[in-house]
């Protein structure tokens, strides 16, 4: 801004200096061309006393003539003499004592010069001007005429122009600033303002967007700025999600190491346990107390037992028996199994499946494992005449097609600070249970290519969503 302003005063007070320098020239051109009209004719007014010689009718036009614009007036005989003069010139000798049109002249021979003259009371500047005369059908100049015209009209329009040139040039300067001002401020704030973004970015803000309306190079800028942030942000969550799966994977693997040697460790001392308390329980003489504690033993044993297997169905790696299915039939195979747990709960069951789904191409055993482990959960939430609602739709993303299944009850609810944590292995909420049951239930169906969640629901209870890929439809 410091440059430009320097730049316009300089641009403007050059172009000040030269049209000064043109108005001031025209204003003394034109004060030479007025000098030149009045001398002609204050010398045809008095032509024919000058060729009769009559000096008194000279002297008395003259006297007439001078004002305080006209200062002096001068004739000259041919043989540039003085021959009139008004008060003024007499007074100072300097200007009547000589004519500067000598030598052979012809009608358009002027003399002109600029005088500063002392007066008895002020400096007068004056404009002398000094014009041939001659008589009609005179071959040689009949006399001249000198006359003096003040300057200080000329000066008062000189003023007056540079007056206004100062204010022009002013106004021009305070625009020109005032719109280098804003053109400045409407370059520096969208850069601004991609500098801000730039920052941001450089914190691990990626889904910063910069908002610039224009359609100019710096929102075209913004424009591909917005698209890199865009992709950075992409690339980021799937760097995120493939940093998940390995962390999950490298889960998996210590806990699969670490159940193979608990299954070695605990399942032959377990076996061998086992058959002890059932060979002990068929002695007859063995009395109800002692029975009645191997019995427990007996059951906490095949608690183990139970554990043992889930985690290691858990560590084992699956392989899929993919074929088609309709994810209808594989939810209503589920629920059979859960229906007379639900009747004698007297659970109200919702169903809202949409029309004409498409197959899903899935191991239909694993899902329905899935949704089985789901609904076991829903019902252990819900009261007495709770309710669970299951709902099927199809989703449509581009040219992918994907089935979403929701499963919601009106239980208990799980806090939400505990939604993710819930498919983590070994953490549940539950007073009993291993903690396994949704974490095998996301490893089955991200082994599908899909997703499992928990969703925002409106009142009390949980609301799970899974989403698969479905292959064409039926």
């Amino acid at each position: 801004m410091i440059s430009i302003t320097f730049l316009l005063i300089l641009l403007v007070g050059l172009i000040l200096f030269f049209i000064e320098k043109r108005e001031v020239n025209t204003i003394f051109e034109e004060s030479k061309n007025k000098g030149i009209l009045i001398a002609k004719n204050i010398a045809y007014l008095n032509l024919e006393p000058l060729i009769f010689w009559d000096v008194e009718a000279i002297r008395k036009n003259v006297e007439e003539q001078v004002s305080e614009k006209l200062i002096y007036v001068v004739f000259y005989d041919r043989n540039n003499n003085p021959l009139v003069a008004s008060d003024f010139a007499r007074v100072h000798d300097e200007i009547a004592c000589c004519s500067n049109l000598k030598g052979e002249v012809n009608e358009e021979s002027y003399y002109f010069a600029s005088k500063n003259i002392q007066d008895v009371e002020q400096s007068l500047r004056i404009l002398e001007v000094e014009a041939p005369i001659f008589a009609r059908g005179a071959p040689k100049k009949w006399g001249s005429i000198k006359i003096g015209l003040s300057l200080e009209d000329m000066h008062s329009e000189i003023r007056k122009r540079r007056f206004m040139l100062i204010l022009i040039g002013f106004g021009g300067l305070l625009g020109g600033i005032v719109g280098a001002t804003l053109l400045a401020r409407r370059i520096t704030r969208p850069l601004k303002k991609l500098v801000d973004g730039t920052v941001k970015i450089s914190k691990g803000d990626f889904s910063h967007k910069i908002e610039i309306g224009s359609k100019d190079e710096i929102g075209n800028l913004a424009q591909s700025f917005n698209e890199m942030s865009l992709e950075l942000l992409s690339t980021k969550q799937r760097m995120e999600e493939a940093n998940k799966r390995l962390v999950q994977a490298e889960k998996l693997a210590s806990i699969g190491r670490i159940s193979a040697t608990i299954a070695h460790e605990i399942r032959n001392p377990l076996t061998s346990m086992k058959l002890n308390i059932q060979k002990v329980l068929q002695n007859d003489q063995l009395e109800e107390t002692d029975r009645d504690h191997l019995s427990l033993s007996q059951e906490g044993i095949s608690q183990i037992e139970k554990f043992i297997k889930e985690l290691l169905n858990f560590t084992r790696v699956s392989e899929l028996q993919l074929a088609r299915f309709s994810i209808t039939q594989i939810i209503e195979e589920s629920i059979k199994m859960m229906i007379d747990s639900l009747q004698q709960k007297q659970v109200i069951l919702e169903r809202k499946f949409e029309a004409n789904l498409p197959q899903v191409f899935v191991d239909g055993d694993k899902l329905r494992q899935v949704f089985l482990n789901i609904l076991r959960n829903a019902y252990e939430a819900v009261e007495e005449e709770g309710k669970i609602s299951i709902a099927l739709s199809l989703l449509k993303d581009g040219e992918k097609k994907k089935i979403r299944i929701i499963i919601s009850d009106n239980g208990c609810g799980i806090p939400e600070e505990d939604w993710e944590n819930i498919f983590e292995p070994f953490y549940t909420t539950k007073p009993a249970g291993f903690g396994l049951g949704l974490s095998n239930a996301r490893k089955i169906v991200e082994l599908h290519k899909g997703s499992i969640r928990v969703a925002k629901k409106r009142g009390r209870g949980t609301s799970f969503e899974i989403f698969l890929p479905c292959e064409g439809e039926t």
